[in-house]
């Protein structure tokens, strides 16, 4: 009932930067926690970083001072701008949001995820 569609995924050098967007779509009310997460080969999916429908931010330590999470009500979107990416970011990003329907009921939805690839 609600769908993630993300873009913005590709291949830059290390140092370089990369902007991520998420848009939501479907029987939305409401949005709550949005954010990003990532899932790299050999590793478990960690959080990346989420921002509250109050615009409070949280991020993983690894990215803190690199990555900017940012949302639009508005339009229900949520963005993660990524700079000075190293080699360790590389991984599939994934979009997740949480809220209500237009029926009132908790829906919890991800996107398909993108590839981020940082390399030289």
């Amino acid at each position: 009932q609600v769908q993630l569609v993300e873009s913005g995924g590709g291949l830059v050098q290390p140092g370089g930067s990369l902007r991520l967007s998420c848009a939501a779509s479907g029987r939305i009310f409401s949005i709550y926690d949005m954010g990003w997460y990532r899932h790299a080969a050999g590793k478990q999916r960690e959080l990346v970083a989420t921002i509250t429908n109050e615009y409070s931010t949280n991020y993983a330590d690894s990215v803190k001072g690199r990555f900017t999470i940012s949302r639009d009500n508005a339009k229900n979107t949520v963005n993660l701008q990524m700079n000075n990416l190293k080699p360790e970011d590389t991984a599939v990003y994934y979009c997740n949001a949480q809220g209500k329907t237009t029926r009132n009921s908790n829906w919890n939805a991800w996107g398909q995820g993108t590839q981020v690839t940082v390399s030289s």
